[in-house]
């Protein structure tokens, strides 16, 4: 029989210093969104810093294909909520805008300017501004603490007006962060400032999917033990709620190249999240 307990929490949630090069990250994100922005701007395709809401950062950017858009796809960026914005993240939006869809990716206050609670009504108010730009069916994606944000949107409390809660037809929560607590006992919540409340009321996992839920927990096969047990953890329990769900772990990626599928429009993360029906997965 084996036990399993942690002691160092912030070591259970370390990414960079337990990855080969972790270093190289976020760094490595700069050129290749600059580029995919640069490009798109210039074909007359991109619509940049577009205001959603009041505070500083409520601003996102809007990538459109060549022709008319099939849906839209919202991605949200990770950080712990306590870093980056959507500059590093742009050509993460190739896979999706090739297939046919406009990407929004909007940035959002920080911790601790705000509270979790904070972002995740920001993050609903950029989804409502988007969703008014562009037809058809909203698909979501996050990493990290931006997965624990897309997944808040499709559970019964989430500040979303129904006809747009209504409109999502797909969720991807990229190892995502579903239940708050264990952040609680970390470092990063002397900024964070996560209390026994708000995790209770903030967490994915310990709240109750809307109807017709439908979510992807997808985790690269190398992350932190504690990466994937959150993905596990979600579509465990909501699968119990009546959502359809599926948990997936990438083989051989960590937690910061399991993003790379969605620059890639052949690749299983960008054909899972536009998928209009439950599909295999092969890699």
């Amino acid at each position: 029989m084996l036990e399993r307990r942690i002691t160092d929490w912030d070591d259970a949630y370390a990414n960079g210093s337990n990855i080969a090069r972790g270093d190289l990250w976020p760094e490595a994100w700069v050129k290749p969104a600059e580029a995919f922005r640069s490009a798109l701007r210039a074909a007359g395709r991109a619509k940049l810093d577009l205001r959603y809401g009041e505070r500083t950062r409520n601003r996102m950017d809007l990538f459109f294909p060549d022709g008319s858009a099939k849906g839209l796809v919202v991605f949200v960026h990770g950080g712990y909520w306590l870093q980056l914005d959507k500059s590093f993240w742009s050509h993460l939006a190739a896979g999706a805008v090739a297939s046919g869809y406009a990407v929004a990716i909007p940035s959002y206050t920080l911790c601790p300017e705000i509270r979790i609670a904070g972002i995740v009504e920001e993050v609903a108010a950029a989804i409502d501004e988007a969703s008014k730009l562009v037809d058809g069916p909203l698909n979501l994606t996050g990493h990290s603490a931006g997965g624990h944000l897309v997944s808040r949107m499709i559970t019964t409390t989430a500040p979303l007006a129904p006809h747009v809660q209504q409109r999502i037809r797909n969720v991807v929560s990229i190892s995502g962060v579903h239940d708050l607590r264990p952040i609680m006992a970390t470092t990063m919540n002397e900024r964070l400032a996560i209390d026994e409340s708000e995790a209770l009321s903030e967490s994915p996992a310990l709240l109750r999917p809307m109807a017709n839920a439908r979510i992807t927990c997808w985790v690269g096969g190398g992350e932190r033990a504690e990466f994937l047990r959150q993905s596990a953890l979600l579509a465990n329990i909501w699968t119990g709620l009546g959502a359809t769900t599926a948990a997936t772990a990438e083989p051989d990626k960590h937690h910061f190249n399991v993003i790379d599928g969605l620059a890639d429009v052949g690749h299983a993360l960008t054909r899972v999240l536009l998928s209009e029906e439950r599909s295999s997965i092969a890699f």
